[in-house]
């Protein structure tokens, strides 16, 4: 499927005269953006083609980053995330709260994760084995940033599927862990535990001992 690209992704005139549509009028009260997404989700949800346009334009880029974080995979990214978006406009008549829309979408981003991540792990066994270049070209502070970033995703490689997507959710998004729980359908205390599990193992990798060392990250609030 890799290759393939929804009309709702192509261009941005669609996307630009849907949200027009949903501009307030002069003397109306102003709106927040959540309540121009949850009119946009109930119009999406009576069959509005372009409102669910706009959505998804929204919402792709997102979705897409964390899509790349969980799987370590452009183009399986690209392919769960159309296939959650997909899946969202066949069943969006089903979602009863409009103001969940973006906890519904990452919940379908992450169960297509989940299956691309079980059809491709012997893909992702040798892709890991894949040794770096033992003589660089140069030796700069450049060099060594992008050396770091590298270590660091290697890492995050060899996290397990359950603990990589929950240290995603609640570092890269800023979730906190209910939400995040929420989101993968586990329990807070699950959550947490894969937390805990995959930052230890993360600190192993990189030959850290000490969480200040991996540049002050604390758990932020539950």
């Amino acid at each position: 499927m890799s290759g393939r690209r929804h009309p709702w992704l192509e261009g941005t005139a669609q996307a630009s005269s849907g949200l027009v549509l949903c501009r307030a009028r002069p003397n109306a009260p102003r709106r927040t953006g959540d309540d121009m997404q949850r009119e946009l989700v109930e119009r999406a949800q009576s069959g509005d083609h372009e409102a669910f346009s706009v959505l998804v334009r929204t919402s792709y880029p997102r979705l897409y980053g964390v899509a790349n974080l969980v799987l370590r995979d452009r183009d399986r990214a690209q392919d769960a995330v159309q296939d959650a978006l997909v899946l969202a406009w066949r069943h969006i008549r089903a979602l009863r709260d409009a103001g969940a829309w973006d906890a519904w979408l990452y919940r379908l981003t992450l169960r297509a994760c989940n299956r691309a991540a079980r059809t491709s792990r012997r893909r992702d066994v040798v892709e890991l084995h894949v040794e770096p270049d033992r003589d660089p070209v140069v030796d700069t502070d450049l060099a060594r940033v992008v050396s770091d970033r590298e270590v660091l995703a290697a890492a995050l490689d060899r996290l397990p599927y359950d603990q990589r997507v929950v240290v995603v959710l609640h570092f890269h998004l800023d979730l906190p862990l209910t939400e995040a729980a929420t989101i993968l359908d586990i329990p807070v205390g699950t959550a947490k535990s894969r937390l805990h599990r995959g930052l230890a193992a993360l600190r192993m990798a990189l030959g850290v001992e000490q969480e200040r060392e991996l540049g002050n990250v604390r758990e932020r609030p539950v």
